[in-house]
């Protein structure tokens, strides 16, 4: 027997089957449009261009533009969209593979939202797979049959017009009386060209609703579509109920046989379970739902026409995408709302320093993502009539008053104006942040103690001795610099700190907690009756009384103001005058006696904001100074991070080293390198050990190039990227464009 006719000898039962070979079914393309240029869900940035596929003449009807289908790509199965139809392919016909099969009956992405994706893409610099993967929840089968069913009849959508512009008119008679340029605004919602706004809102519990109202009622009574965007699901959840009380209806089950969907509005979050969010996003993408409303995931509701691309606080840190591109909702709103020639608006009580740099036309170049905007803001009589009375209860003020706890942390004062409100109705007391931390002051003048050498803040520790936070230098024998008592009092930071230190001042009267990291968490709502709220940023409760005059409270305190003077990040002092005011705004007016108090030290431009109730005063102020410093939005930014040396290549790359066109800019102090740093940054939170070798040597730096460059900019960085890593180029390597912490 010869080598070749040798075989493995096996035992019986155990020798392998011969499988048959089988014929390759023979396959047709289709014989309109034969090639199908699919956006893949793969997220490598270098693998972001449209892919061809052959359509099968089975399927030539079903795979239509916008529909989601199943094809091979290398040795796996990934799904895609559907970008378009074509009858050639660049690609030679030998390498073109059919598609497999079509997933989605309808159209996922129709033709208006896939043209969105790409214009968002292009000015984040991002790739419409990364767009999609954060824009189109996962699919759920049975929600597409459910949504073949229900509807409304035509004498249901004429009433519910009618009813429409009853409402709309009632709320615009009452705000063209409060707002100068409101008129300006309604008719661009009716109008038939892009426009955008920058609203300035006027303090009241729910003012600001009213005039989200307003604007959804207007859009719809010209059959436009709506996408709100606001901070948080509370929000979301007043909102909602603001808009039932005009007569739009939530998106729910009907009360039919058939068990269909029907109704006016649509949450979009992404916490949703997965069936609802995909419900909700094929509502709006088949046009039955004309308003849709969420957190940043809203803003890539499938709309259509000419619809209102709305953000309320738009410098909130939440409304940016935590994912590549990392893109941001006001960006994102006003850059849909120019390509569907709709109408955004920038609403807030404390106006952003972008939302002022667009106000000057004078400067203001266009960018994908920024522009011209016209400002609206309330008459100066209707702020102050509508507005509490502010006082900023600071040293020269307590002085005037001849106030005896100069430094207290609740001077006399604050204690007479909040107990005479307790007469009447709650107290809400604002803090900055909640925690468990200890500050030692004197104990006669209530001055900090700060230490003799590098005048930090003293702290105790266990053991009962004294040390600086800042050189950790022990104390002994301290004396009061301004009184010289030598005794200190402990001033406890915090939610329970200060329900402490409240009882003493307040006794016998009931005290609220409202933040995240108490046992009771964040508390909703609560009645109307005396009683003392201790709350964070964000967690304010909401006043549920009888008539809209017992919705608001009494007075208003916030403390530890002196804060603001230590907040990092560069858009620190409008985040900081955007948690006063909402705070604030949640006062009854200066006519129902409303008093609001700033205790401590402060920046003035920041309490003359508050106490005027005028945010474009510091808004300009941060402006004038960002203009010497080269700092967005004067100047289009992005952050580069990542290893040291991979920054450092696509610095090079784009052309920011010196050498490059990027390299300077031309400020009004002169001409100055357009990157800032590279700087060290600490390890992301990880438990791969590949990932602590890759992501080791961290670094950040800032690129900042003039507004007109911006798109270039993006295009550059993306290229970058996608050069990284093709290439397979060792370690971190990643980008944002308009980040809000730049430094």
């Amino acid at each position: 027997m010869t080598y070749e006719d040798a075989e493995q000898l096996a035992l019986d039962g155990l020798a392998p089957r011969k499988r048959r070979k089988r014929t390759p079914v023979a396959k047709t393309p289709a014989a309109e449009h034969p090639i199908a240029q699919v956006v893949l869900d793969v997220q490598a940035t270098h693998l972001g261009q449209t892919f061809d596929y052959y359509v099968e003449e089975q399927y030539s009807d079903a795979a239509r533009p916008g529909v989601m289908v199943r094809v091979r790509f290398g040795g796996q199965r990934v799904n895609g969209i559907i970008w378009s139809r074509a009858d050639t392919s660049d690609t030679p016909a030998s390498a073109l593979r059919f598609i497999e099969r079509v997933v989605t009956d309808g159209v996922l992405v129709p033709r208006t939202m896939r043209e969105d994706i790409t214009l968002i893409a292009d000015a984040f610099g991002g790739t419409r797979a990364n767009i999609l993967r954060l824009a189109v929840p996962p699919r759920v089968a049975r929600v597409e049959q459910e949504q073949r069913r229900g509807g409304s009849t035509e004498r249901e959508s004429r009433a519910k017009r009618e009813r429409l512009i009853a409402v709309e008119q009632e709320f615009f008679d009452q705000l063209k009386t409060q707002y100068g340029g409101i008129s300006l605004l309604r008719d661009a919602l009716g109008g038939s060209r892009f426009q955008s706004f920058v609203f300035d809102t006027l303090p009241g519990s729910d003012h600001w609703r009213r005039c989200v109202a307003w604007m959804v009622a207007t859009a719809l009574s010209h059959n436009r579509p709506a996408v709100i965007v606001l901070p948080t699901m509370r929000e979301v959840s007043d909102m909602v109920e603001t808009l039932q009380s005009i007569g739009l209806r939530m998106f729910a089950r009907t009360n039919a046989s058939s068990g269909g969907y029907d109704g006016d509005i649509a949450v979009l979050n992404a916490q949703m379970s997965p069936a609802e969010r995909y419900r909700a996003y094929l509502a709006a993408s088949n046009g039955r739902v004309p308003c849709i409303i969420g957190t940043r995931a809203a803003m890539y509701a499938p709309v259509e026409g000419r619809a209102l691309f709305l953000i309320v606080d738009d410098v909130c840190y939440q409304d940016a995408d935590g994912m590549m591109p990392y893109a941001n909702a006001r960006g994102v709103l006003r850059l849909r709302a120019k390509a569907h020639g709709g109408v955004f608006v920038a609403m807030a009580n404390s106006r952003s320093v972008q939302s002022q740099w667009e106000t000057d036309a004078t400067h203001v170049g266009e960018t994908p993502v920024s522009g011209f905007s016209t400002p609206i803001h309330a008459l100066p009589a209707v702020t102050k009539e509508t507005s509490p009375w502010i006082r900023w209860l600071n040293r020269d003020e307590l002085a005037r008053v001849a106030d005896p706890t100069i430094g207290a942390r609740v001077p006399h004062t604050a204690v007479r104006v909040l107990s005479k409100a307790l007469e009447s109705g709650p107290v809400l007391l604002s803090i900055p942040q909640d925690g468990i931390t200890e500050a030692l002051s004197c104990s006669q003048c209530h001055r900090q103690a700060r230490c003799a050498q590098c005048t930090g803040p003293l702290e105790r520790l266990r053991d009962g001795s004294i040390r600086c936070r800042w050189c950790g230098a022990a104390t002994v024998q301290w004396s009061c610099p301004a009184c010289h008592n030598e005794r200190m009092r402990v001033v406890r930071v915090g939610a329970a700190g200060t329900a402490q230190e409240l009882g003493r001042l307040f006794r016998g009267v009931p005290i609220v907690i409202s933040t995240p990291s108490q046992p009771r968490g964040i508390v909703p709502d609560i009645a109307f009756a005396p009683q003392l709220v201790i709350a964070t940023p964000g967690a304010e409760p909401r006043v549920r009384g009888a008539s809209p005059y017992e919705c608001e409270y009494r007075a208003v305190a916030i403390l530890d103001a002196w804060t603001s003077l230590y907040a990092f990040g560069i858009d620190a002092g409008v985040d900081t005058l955007t948690a006063w005011m909402r705070a604030v705004s949640l006062c009854a007016p200066r006519s129902r006696n409303g008093q609001a108090l700033l205790l401590g030290e402060t920046d003035p431009v920041l309490a003359q904001s508050l106490m005027l109730w005028n945010s474009p005063h510091l808004a300009q102020t941060e402006l004038e100074e960002r203009a010497q410093t080269a700092l967005p939005p004067v100047f289009a930014a992005a952050c580069v991070w990542g290893r040291r040396s991979a920054v450092k290549t696509a610095l090079e790359r784009i052309g920011a080293l010196p050498g490059g066109d990027m390299a300077t800019i031309d400020t009004v102090e002169g001409v100055m390198p357009s990157v800032l740093g590279p700087v060290p940054i600490p390890q992301p939170r990880t438990i791969d050990t590949r990932e602590l070798e890759v992501t080791a040597d961290r670094v950040k730096a800032i690129v900042r190039v003039p507004q007109s460059g911006r798109a270039e900019l993006a295009l550059r960085l993306r290229n970058a990227s996608a050069r990284h890593v093709a290439a397979r180029e060792a370690g971190e390597l990643r980008f944002q464009l308009d980040p809000k912490e730049r430094i």
